[in-house]
């Protein structure tokens, strides 16, 4: 995974198929736990996930509590067909904020 800082207060974060997916995701909770407020805006591009399992789904809702819990939003996008799917029938879809691709993730949160 690539942690991007594409602004003082965004964070990029390239995510890559499981198992570097888990680990991804470990490195930059630590990374949002070892800083100080505020945290930054975060960004998910998940365009090179292809499955997503319970876990990871634990480790995203972690993810989005520790940033609500410091007013910092989270943007997921690029995501692939099978893994919206889960998204979908998990009901996540309505608890996440979602983008069609990076771009529009980061312009959203500039707009906001």
């Amino acid at each position: 995974m690539a942690i991007s800082d594409w602004s003082e207060s965004i964070l990029l974060a390239d995510l890559q198929d499981e198992p570097s997916f888990s680990e991804d995701l470990e490195t930059l909770i630590a990374r949002l736990e070892a800083m100080e407020p505020p945290l930054p805006d975060v960004v998910l591009n998940m365009a090179a996930v292809h499955a997503i399992n319970s876990s990871n789904i634990a480790q995203m809702l972690t993810l989005r509590k520790r940033l609500l819990a410091d007013d910092a939003r989270l943007k997921v996008c690029s995501v692939g067909d099978t893994v919206w799917s889960v998204f979908l029938v998990t009901g996540l879809d309505k608890v996440f904020d979602f983008n069609d691709d990076v771009l529009t993730s980061l312009a959203s949160l500039q707009v906001e």
